[in-house]
Formats: C-alpha cells, structure tokens, sequence
C-alpha cells in the first residue's frame, strides 16, 4: 500500500476524481491505486475543506452512491460511463 505522499500529482487528482463519482467503487480505488476505504476517506479528509469532505461523505453514505459494490444494482458491472469511449483528454469530443 502505497501513502498519498508517493503518488504524483496526476495520480492524486484521479484519485480525488474516482472518489467523487457515484460509480466508481472503493474496490476500483484499492484495484488501481492500492487504496482500501479507510486510507481513501483519510485522504479525502486532508486533501478537502471541511465542508466539502462532508458533502462527499454525506454523499457516499447516501442511496445516490454507488460507492459500496454491496449497495450497487447487480446489472452495474462496469466502472465507466457508457459515453467515456467518446471522452479524450478530458474533453467531451463534439457529438
């Protein structure tokens, strides 16, 4: 396991960006970055001000998230958006 500190930059951004999407599970957090749950909420804690990591919290610990693979539909298998084939750098590419 890896502290927050040996990522890079763009390695801290994503993580950041995985924890604020509602499909992304904490398995994919531990899967990519060797991140379990508790050391991702520790990193969200420090890197977020206050109101914002309680937003995110209120939020993982709502039915709106997916965070937890147990409160996930089981017919959701994939981890990205149906559109992110047509998303590059970041970018939505004109329809």
């Amino acid at each position: 396991m890896m502290s927050a500190k040996e990522f890079s930059p763009r390695q801290l951004d994503r993580i950041i960006e995985m924890a604020w999407e509602d499909r992304t599970p904490f398995e994919a957090l531990l899967f990519q970055f060797g991140l379990p749950e508790k050391e991702v909420i520790k990193f969200m804690r420090a890197t977020l001000k206050e109101s914002s990591f309680k937003r995110w919290r209120k939020r993982v610990n709502s039915g709106v998230s997916q965070k937890h693979l147990k409160k996930r539909n089981p017919e959701m298998t994939r981890f990205k958006c149906s559109r992110q084939k047509a998303i590059s750098g970041n970018k939505i590419s004109k329809r």
